[in-house]
């Protein structure tokens, strides 16, 4: 084998890993750094989709400057993240902390901040990291956002040292309080509602990378998974929210939509199967992504207040 046969092997390897390198490098991008991210948001949500997360309209805005006070933290890695306050039209200890999911906004959460005022809480909307008016370049997937939200509940305690905290969340803002429950959390949380969260970054992708490159994860994927890493400070695989509640103590309500596609529907039984905490499932029928709440208006929220009545 000569010198120059073995050279030209080696600068072949070298040209295949740059190109591999370069290719996962945009393919994190197109995840989870925002900017990029909303230019190829049509590859993953089509138009009905986008229209049952995404509930941001003018009367919501019209109401949330009339009922809302703007509020912010600083993480920990010092970015400014953006709430909003809105307080019960009686006194009330009881906090209900609304997280929104992927490309959204704490604006989307209007809907359901609205519906727990009229059981007399409390509400806190934020902006996770990289969306809405919160700063940040990259989104954190839940895994990122769980020590975000953690500051949130501190805030909130802070101000109100005779409070009760539930955490409730959609989509990702699901995973986001799955993943933060598995954190050692203060007394005042009460307990959780995750409505159509995912196993884990690394399986959601997957499912959308078959579903719009038709291709398995291996090699894209982890290649991905390792520039996300070095990047932005967290590898798909570990941004787990099964790991996360195998942790947990708070109780939970796990929901999820039977027709679920987006995040799908048989991540319900890995994530339930997971929880070591306290907890219950809801299973909608007909119900798409995030369509559970409208498709079974009353059995959704009578299973909330049930749950909520157990433990506060």
């Amino acid at each position: 084998m000569s010198v120059t046969f073995i050279l030209t092997l080696i600068g072949l390897a070298i040209a295949f890993i740059t190109l591999l390198l370069f290719i996962g490098k945009k393919m994190c991008d197109m995840a989870i750094k925002s900017d990029i991210a909303r230019k190829y948001s049509n590859l993953i949500f089509t138009p009905e989709q986008k229209e049952s997360i995404y509930q941001t309209n003018e009367s919501g805005i019209k109401w949330l400057e009339q009922n809302g006070t703007e509020v912010e933290i600083i993480s920990k890695d010092g970015l400014k993240l953006v709430g909003y306050e809105i307080k019960a039209r009686q006194n009330s200890n009881i906090w209900v902390i609304a997280v929104h999911g992927y490309m959204g906004s704490g604006t989307d959460m209007i809907p359901y901040v609205e519906k727990f005022r009229s059981y007399g809480y409390n509400g806190l909307i934020i902006d996770l990291r990289a969306h809405g008016r919160s700063e940040g370049q990259y989104i954190g997937m839940g895994w990122l956002d769980r020590y975000d939200l953690r500051m949130w509940i501190d805030k909130i305690i802070e101000e109100n040292k005779n409070c009760k905290i539930i955490l409730y969340g959609i989509s990702m803002g699901a995973a986001t309080v799955s993943m933060t429950t598995g954190e050692e959390l203060p007394k005042e949380v009460k307990l959780a509602i995750a409505d159509c969260g995912y196993t884990s970054v690394w399986e959601e992708f997957a499912v959308h990378l078959k579903k719009i490159l038709h291709v398995l994860p291996f090699p894209l994927l982890y290649v991905a998974s390792f520039m996300s890493k070095m990047f932005v400070g967290y590898g798909f695989k570990e941004a787990s929210t099964i790991k996360q509640l195998k942790k947990s103590k708070t109780p939970t309500l796990f929901i999820h939509g039977k027709k679920d596609k987006f995040v799908p529907f048989s991540m319900l039984d890995k994530i339930y199967k997971s929880a070591q905490c306290e907890k219950e499932k809801l299973e909608i029928e007909e119900a798409a992504h995030a369509e559970s709440c409208n498709i079974n208006p009353d059995k959704y929220w009578g299973t909330i207040e049930k749950f909520i009545e157990k433990y506060i």
